[in-house]
């Protein structure tokens, strides 16, 4: 084997066949090899301008056309490309596509909002990574009016599996009363993300969600997308997710 040069994990995503965690997945089922031999480490290296990288027998592809899809995900499907359960997937909202594309990040089975399909690796990594605090926005539908005590623990941070929750920015958008009370609809921008982050937030203090939904990541905001629908993202946007990581 040629001396290795690039993570297996940077070659799949860059050659956008999975997200590096789901890569690493990918490894460690042994679905990956390097010159006919089943790689697991994680930590191998290969050349993919001399090295025969394969996924389930398939060639892996050193260059893809990157493709960028902005989705309003209704709620009722799951954000993976395949379902052991056999539910819905968001890749069965955009049936004519072709190329291997994988969802940035999650959103619950009863979440919806925006959510970015691409396969460009480099970029999915980014926006996923910690450090670079990419803003997300919900729109959060929860039992009951919350105080300002409430607001400011939201706003400050609640503890979590013992590890206290990132500082938010969070507002109250509007209050009424629903068909079992009265409900609230907070504005909630997180800079990390957790499992089930913002319910389990609300629930912290006292108002569980009735219904979440996802209005903005980084720098993409669109109100005029209706649920179920996909759109290729612009030039301009791309360029502005790019610049949002750095």
């Amino acid at each position: 084997m040629p001396a290795p040069q690039i993570r297996l994990q940077k070659i799949l995503s860059s050659a956008g066949v999975a997200s590096r965690r789901a890569s690493e997945r990918l490894m460690a089922e042994g679905r990956v090899s390097v010159n006919g031999q089943t790689v697991r480490e994680l930590g191998s290296r290969a050349d993919p301008n001399k090295d025969d990288v394969r996924v389930d027998g398939r060639p892996v592809k050193r260059e893809t056309h990157r493709i960028y899809l902005l989705l309003n995900k209704p709620r009722g499907y799951v954000t993976t490309r395949s379902d052991p359960e056999g539910r819905p997937t968001v890749l069965d909202l955009v049936p004519g596509l072709h190329e291997y594309v994988y969802p940035v990040g999650r959103l619950d089975y009863d979440s919806e909002g925006l959510l970015i399909l691409t396969n460009d690796g480099d970029l999915a990594a980014a926006l996923m990574h910690p450090s670079h605090e990419v803003a997300r926005e919900y729109h959060a539908r929860v039992r009951g009016v919350p105080d300002g005590h409430a607001m400011e623990r939201l706003s400050r941070g609640v503890v979590l599996d013992g590890r206290k929750t990132g500082i938010a920015e969070v507002a109250l958008v509007a209050a009424g009363v629903g068909q079992h009370g009265d409900q609230g609809l907070l504005s909630i921008t997180l800079h990390e993300g957790r499992t089930r982050q913002v319910r389990r937030m609300c629930e912290a203090v006292g108002h569980p969600v009735i219904r979440l939904r996802r209005v903005r990541i980084g720098p993409l905001i669109d109100a005029t997308l209706k649920p179920g629908m996909c759109r290729p993202l612009t030039t301009r946007e791309v360029a502005a997710l790019r610049k949002s990581v750095g």
